[in-house]
């Protein structure tokens, strides 16, 4: 009797939702112990950081293939 093998399917990681998670809880962080208090940095820093997030997903979704 043949021995099945198990195929074990992995996913891909998300950057974009990865990084984009990784951020919003830093700037939470930052917000709540007051490291930030403009508003303005910290919308800028949000920009920048899902910018950064996204030019990652880009790049990971080419490296890829897909």
């Amino acid at each position: 009797m043949p021995r099945e093998v198990e195929t074990r399917r992995t996913h891909r990681t998300d950057w974009m939702a990865l990084l984009s998670g990784m951020l919003f809880i830093v700037l939470g962080i930052l917000l709540v112990t007051r490291a930030i208090t403009d508003w303005l940095v910290l919308v800028g820093v949000m920009v920048l950081g899902l910018a950064f997030a996204g030019l990652v997903a880009i790049i990971a979704r080419v490296v890829r293939g897909k």
